[in-house]
């Protein structure tokens, strides 16, 4: 039995297998909220399409991968919905009306998306698909009237957005949209193993949560540490420094990480010992992960009775609410008489 009947959504771009910065940024706190929450977990496709038109032969497969990972870590279609953002089409009818009450400037100062210009090198010549994500997202949000939104917090400003949008909608027209209010995870932000970033697979540090033993031992050797340490002996810096950031959230043991903290503060251990001992509690976490996600590859064509059954059950809702968002914007609505 849900606590309470309030509405939260969040969702995934399937660009590729999830990793530990997507556990401890936003998979973790859902696992907790969809015993609380009706929640909806979207599969955005659509906002995939803004970075990565080149790249739609990957999109059905990484649709599936990102099912598989999110089963994986425990997220239950029977407790919460998982729905594709390309098949429900109220999505992209509020996008256009929430168009109408967003100016390009307002979108612009949205800093992911300067991020995201930036990263891809795009200049001015960027698409009027990427321009508009911000407001896609707030759609994605407003037609469920959600309450919640889980999100780390280099996504708060679209958060922001969607309350502005929501302010001005029943200013404008009539009181129908609810301001979403953002959950922030304890750790929203994990740095990649290159020290450099935060961890994306733009930048190639990532740790996946399918990744092997020897995957995840090869690249946490591979970590950055202290820069200054050049040798066992000299003091290292605990703070800030990518393995001890990893220990803190993965090693339940906190007698052996406060003993690997207090010898590395006075150079009375090497890097190597501290990768080692945090390559095996990378493994014990991920461990139970990758025994159900081979259960789960075994019945993977039941995946796609997972997502279109979400997305009904998703498009109960929408269909609702585009009639009272149509109405209240004197629009006609699907029970216009044509005849």
């Amino acid at each position: 039995m849900k606590k309470n009947n309030e509405i939260l959504v969040t969702g995934d771009r399937p660009t590729g297998n999830l990793h530990l910065g997507h556990y401890v940024g936003t998979l973790e706190n859902r696992l907790t909220l969809q015993d609380s929450y009706n929640c909806f977990f979207l599969i955005a496709d659509l906002h995939m399409l803004t970075t990565h038109q080149s790249r739609v032969d990957e999109l059905k497969e990484n649709i599936t991968e990102l099912v598989v990972d999110w089963l994986s870590v425990g997220l239950d279609p029977t407790k919460s919905c998982f729905y594709l953002q390309s098949i429900i089409p109220e999505i992209t009818e509020l996008t256009v009306l929430m168009s109408m009450l967003c100016s390009v400037p307002r979108v612009q100062r949205i800093p992911t998306l300067k991020e995201k210009i930036s990263d891809l090198n795009l200049n001015e010549n960027y698409s009027l698909g990427l321009l508009s994500y911000p407001i896609l997202m707030s759609s994605d949000i407003l037609i469920f009237n959600a309450s919640k939104v889980p999100v780390g917090e280099d996504q708060l400003s679209h958060v922001e957005l969607a309350r502005e949008l929501a302010r001005k909608f029943n200013s404008n027209y009539k009181e129908i949209f609810k301001e979403p209010e953002a959950l922030i995870s304890h750790n929203s932000r994990l740095v990649g193993i290159d020290g450099q970033s935060k961890m994306s697979k733009s930048l190639d540090n990532c740790i996946y949560l399918c990744d092997s033993e020897k995957e995840v031992e090869k690249k946490v050797m591979k970590m950055f540490t202290d820069p200054n340490r050049t040798s066992a002996d000299i003091p290292g810096k605990v703070e800030g420094n990518p393995v001890f950031i990893y220990h803190d959230i993965f090693n339940s043991n906190k007698e052996e990480l406060a003993d690997f903290k207090d010898r590395y503060k006075k150079g009375k251990i090497g890097d190597v010992e501290i990768k080692k001992s945090l390559i095996v509690h990378i493994n014990k976490f991920l461990g139970p992960i990758r025994e159900k996600r081979l259960k789960i590859l075994k019945n993977k064509d039941e995946i796609p009775d997972i997502i279109f059954e979400g997305s009904r059950r998703a498009r109960e809702i929408t269909k609702n609410n585009i009639e009272l968002i149509r109405e209240a914007m004197n629009l006609y609505t699907s029970s216009f008489d044509y005849k």
